[in-house]
């Protein structure tokens, strides 16, 4: 009896050990999960804190370096085509960028000097008569005299103390081209600083874009058919963008140049080149070429002259822009030319002259997310009705 009992008794224990081993099991399991779950948790907040911080520090420079980017995709076959010339990456990577730089900088240069002769040489014209006729605001309505006195036969202008308010307009647009002057003057700096961040970036990005777009497929969560059609789809955007920026320069410039050679003004060219550099400036656009001769044209008799150009600007110079981008982009991204008429309008609106690239990027990017979606929701479906069968 004794022996039966110490046998039960040992069944007993080593059934209840057993039992509790997968409870331990469980538990270890469990802690495991929690402790990778904080670990993980722990980590995604470092992540955001840590990009944050990155904005942060990188916030002045996001600017060069978008156009950076935007350089690197538009001129990279002309790069593939020097790197199969020149095999070290380094210094195909360094003769592109120089090609890019002869291409964009040594152009805005030479326009920029033959610009400012041009002003110079009008500022000194327009200084000598003003001081011959009492300052600049005398000789402004010494030449509008003529206009007054034509508005006068139909208007009452008696009560009216116009050469006070149109003295009044010129001091504050005097006013305003100094400020406007001096602002330039302190920006000049900075432009050249981010110019050097700006080719400095691309050169790293010419060298090492490759490498740089398999890790950057590495880390989004997409298949390599998505990540091609997601990368391409900005590729086609800033490519085309910068295609429309090309041909509304060359359009605005040339229409500009042909307006001013019609109509016997000095230097149709050189103010072509200067119509096609402000074509990129928003808002004001290439107003601020055609507006200003016309004002000229007025001052000095010239009212037909003046009326036409006004008329030339306005109605042909200025809306070839609302025409051409539209309809160059959409050509080679495949989108609706309103939804880039939009893009464009929204995108200067919201982000200034780099909206001309944001915009149409910010739209590519939405249409092939939604295409992806599309295809996923197709595949899903189709996932369910096989295992349904």
């Amino acid at each position: 009896m004794t022996g039966r009992v110490a046998v039960l008794h040992a069944a007993q224990v080593s059934t209840m050990g057993t039992g509790s081993r997968p409870r331990e099991q469980a538990l270890k399991m469990s802690d495991k999960m929690t402790e990778k779950s904080a670990t993980a948790a722990f980590l995604l907040v470092l992540a955001a804190l840590s990009v944050y911080f990155c904005y942060i520090i990188a916030r002045p420079f996001l600017n060069p370096v978008f156009f950076a980017v935007v350089i690197a995709i538009a001129f990279y076959p002309l790069h593939t085509r020097i790197h199969n010339v020149i095999r070290n990456p380094s210094a195909a990577a360094l003769v592109s960028t120089l090609c890019v730089l002869l291409l964009l900088v040594v152009p805005a240069v030479l326009v920029g000097m033959a610009v400012t002769g041009e002003l110079g040489q009008m500022y000194q014209s327009l200084s000598r008569k003003g001081v011959e006729n009492g300052g600049m605001g005398l000789y402004v309505m010494h030449l509008l005299e003529r206009t007054i006195a034509w508005i006068s036969r139909y208007v009452d202008l008696s009560q009216f103390d116009l050469r006070a308010a149109l003295l009044s307009r010129v001091q504050q647009m005097t006013a305003f081209l100094l400020e406007t002057g001096a602002s330039v003057a302190r920006n000049i700096t900075a432009f050249f600083f981010n110019a050097i961040v700006t080719f400095f970036t691309l050169f790293f990005l010419l060298r090492e874009g490759r490498s740089m777009r398999k890790r950057l497929a590495a880390l989004l969560p997409l298949s390599k058919e998505q990540f091609e059609k997601l990368f391409n789809g900005i590729s086609d955007a800033i490519i085309a963008n910068v295609y429309g920026v090309l041909a509304v320069s060359l359009a605005q410039g040339s229409l500009a140049g042909l307006a001013f050679w019609s109509l016997g003004l000095p230097a149709p060219v050189l103010w072509s080149m200067v119509t096609a550099l402000f074509s990129l400036v928003p808002v004001i656009g290439t107003a601020a070429v055609w507006l200003p001769a016309s004002i000229i044209l007025f001052a000095g008799g010239h009212w037909g002259k003046g009326l036409l150009l006004l008329a030339l600007g306005a109605g042909i110079i200025a809306q070839a822009d609302n025409i051409v981008r539209p309809y160059v982009i959409s050509q080679r991204v495949r989108i609706h030319t309103l939804f880039i008429f939009f893009s464009l309008l929204g995108g200067v609106q919201a982000f200034g002259i780099i909206g001309l690239f944001i915009g149409p990027i910010v739209l590519s990017v939405t249409m092939a997310v939604f295409s992806l979606l599309r295809e996923e929701r197709y595949l899903r479906s189709n996932t369910h009705s096989e295992l349904n069968r």
